[in-house]
């Protein structure tokens, strides 16, 4: 006779990675708190694209942290802000001749991107200061959270830096350093929404087999692959790829379109566009295999409700960014596009979590109580 499980509990807790102090009105507190973070750097990110799209990125040609916070508030500051704005590239090569009315709308896309970047800041420093004050989390924890900080002066920095090169002789930012400043905002919110998850879902002990260990990592492989695809939209947004072949799957009646192989890949607008659409068909096909094969598991509900969001989320993505290539890149929809992609990758990681966590459901037989 078999061991009798009819009075065992189903889960036990286990350790988390990301553990709060004891009880759940502490739990609820950081993880609300974390997922209000990630919300400010989703919308941080959007609002970038649309600064991108809007061609509003060049607009304020300095960087002070501190004083910059407050916008021009007379007519005479603004004519100064104007003026400072003329001696630049930008003003010189492509708006030439363009009224203060029109720089004040093209002003306020990157102030207002800059002046969320400062509050996300402000945020981050405040809630951590008060969680660690009031003791509400583990010395852990508090180390795990203090990456953010270095994550936003890092992002901080990058911004300027990617602005900086479009203040020099062409008016229009670095398309690598436009890559890598949106990495890193990727990267910081993958990484809240990974610590928001440990947070208010602690790993649990669930009765019966593992979770195969080849479909645990092929979950991870699945976040890096996601988090790639961010970046090569970031190198179509920096070369402004989108808005030349927009037929799909040819690009000028080609399956391989000419000028595809050079000694600069990442430098050409058909390069670097073949290698967004057809690494995105890659992509988008290993997360629908990884969908299936998780349909023939056996997972809890939590995985099972993330594997399926992430499905159907793919197929969305993928329309998006056909209908951003075809309809050469209307910005709404292109932000919707870059949008997707964040949302995604929270599908993503959500799925890895809890693929991670996870353990199959018991076997027919064995009687589990609650």
């Amino acid at each position: 006779m078999g061991a009798d499980h009819s009075r065992e509990p189903m889960t036990t807790s286990l350790a988390s990675e990301a553990a709060v102090t004891a009880g759940s009105s502490p739990r609820r507190q950081v993880g609300a708190w974390l997922i209000l973070c990630a919300v400010l750097v989703f919308a941080m990110t959007l609002l970038g694209g649309v600064t991108r799209l809007t061609h509003s990125g060049l607009s304020i040609v300095e960087w002070e942290p501190l004083a910059g916070a407050l916008p021009p508030l007379t007519e005479q500051a603004w004519q100064a802000e104007f003026a400072h704005y003329q001696q630049y590239p930008e003003y010189q090569k492509v708006n030439q001749g363009m009224n203060l009315a029109g720089f004040k709308a093209i002003y306020w896309f990157e102030y207002s991107h800059r002046l969320l970047g400062r509050a996300i800041g402000l945020i981050v420093a405040i809630g951590l200061v008060y969680f660690v004050a009031a003791r509400k989390v583990t010395p852990a924890l508090a180390w795990r959270l203090g990456i953010l900080l270095i994550f936003g002066g890092l992002q901080g920095a990058l911004g300027w830096y990617m602005v900086q090169s479009g203040l020099v002789d062409r008016p229009d930012v670095s398309h690598y350093r436009l890559t890598a400043h949106l990495g890193l905002a990727v990267a910081m919110f993958g990484y809240i929404v990974w610590l928001a998850h440990a947070v208010l879902f602690p790993i649990q002990a669930v009765w019966g087999e593992r979770t195969p260990g080849p479909f645990r990592l092929a979950a991870y492989v699945a976040v890096g692959l996601v988090y790639v695809l961010v970046l090569t939209g970031g190198l179509v947004a920096g070369l402004d790829a989108g808005f030349a072949y927009n037929t799909f799957p040819l690009m000028e009646g080609r399956w391989i379109p000419e000028g595809l192989v050079n000694a600069h890949p990442f430098d050409t607008i058909v390069s670097v566009q073949f290698l967004h659409r057809w690494y995105g068909v890659v992509v988008a096909a290993f997360l629908l295999l990884l969908w299936g094969r998780a349909l023939d598991l056996a997972l809890p509900r939590s995985a099972r409700i993330a594997f399926n969001a992430l499905a159907v989320l793919v197929l969305a993505q993928g329309a998006l960014g056909l209908a951003t290539l075809l309809g050469v890149v209307p910005t709404a929809i292109a932000a919707a596009h870059q949008g997707g992609a964040l949302i995604v990758l929270t599908s993503t990681v959500a799925a890895a979590y809890f693929a991670r966590q996870a353990k199959l459901r018991p076997p027919p037989g064995i009687t589990v109580l609650p």
